[in-house]
């Protein structure tokens, strides 16, 4: 069933979007179904110590059809919500199998993903009570346990570039916010920002974008979207609005739906083909 969806992308006082060689359009029906006639890209877990937590940590890794530890690759770190953890994309969104079909489709660029457990504690399980206010503070601690252990053991164990433009990051939900949170707050580690439903743990505009000049400067890419049913669209909106306001160049999107793996999904496949291109693409306008 075609999808109808609204469409606000601001294209302000940067080169950002200029000579763009592709246009990103929503996805299709199929587009996260898996197909057996083409290459495959191989989902493996990872363990590595945190200083930051006191002990090893789980995280899972999708690398892309074909790859090959002769060659470097950027690296885009993808976030899970408040009740999930380093299985969850896998679990609900099929990330291997919509990156599967995009490489088919070559519209990506190879790309290591890097799945991990958001939820920076020893008991790091999303059992019990997932609102506990330890646990909810396990989301901010991730970001240390991001920057000081998981970046640097990646850095080691695979070929993979170690510079601002070959960094993405991007989640769902509390991953969300995580995202736009740390993304927004280490410009100097990631050029390209995804926030995918935001939860309440989104820092106010302000606080997420203090310097816009610096903002523009550094930013490859940002990305913000979310169901238009769902109750959270407001954390979205409102970051939006502030980064409209101070000329911020971003996308934002929103189509109909809650907060959910179709949005998330939708999502993924269409951030995923702006990371790490020279000519940023655009996104197509609703028909």
């Amino acid at each position: 069933m075609k999808k109808t969806f609204f469409l606000s992308l601001i294209l302000l006082s940067s080169a950002l979007f200029v000579n763009a060689q592709q246009t990103v359009s929503p996805p299709t029906v199929g587009f996260d179904v898996e197909k057996a006639n083409i290459p495959h890209g191989v989902v493996d877990t990872v363990t590595y110590t945190s200083t930051t937590v006191g002990t090893s940590r789980k995280a899972t890794v999708y690398t892309p059809p074909g790859f090959s530890k002769s060659k470097k690759y950027p690296v885009l770190y993808l976030l899970h919500g408040i009740g999930g953890d380093e299985k969850e994309w896998l679990n609900g969104g099929k990330p291997q199998v919509i990156l599967d079909n995009l490489y088919a489709l070559g519209k990506l660029e190879p790309m290591i993903v890097v799945m991990p457990n958001g939820r920076a504690m020893k008991d790091d399980r999303a059992t019990g009570n997932i609102m506990a206010k330890d646990k909810v503070e396990a989301f901010a601690t991730f970001e240390q346990d991001l920057l000081k252990d998981l970046i640097p053991f990646i850095q080691k164990k695979y070929p993979v570039y170690t510079d601002r433009e070959h960094r993405a990051i991007a989640g769902l939900s509390m991953g969300g916010g995580q995202s736009l949170n740390f993304g927004l707050g280490n410009l100097d580690t990631f050029a390209w920002v995804g926030g995918f439903s935001s939860a309440p743990n989104t820092k106010a505009p302000e606080a997420l974008v203090p310097d816009a000049d610096e903002a523009k400067k550094k930013l490859k890419f940002l990305w913000i979207s979310c169901g238009e049913s769902d109750g959270l669209i407001n954390f979205s909106k409102r970051t939006h609005d502030y980064l409209t306001e101070k000329e911020v160049p971003h996308i934002y999107f929103t189509e109909p739906g809650g907060h959910d793996f179709n949005i998330w999904k939708s999502s993924l496949y269409m951030y995923s083909q702006f990371l790490f291109k020279k000519n940023i693409p655009t996104l197509a306008s609703a028909k």
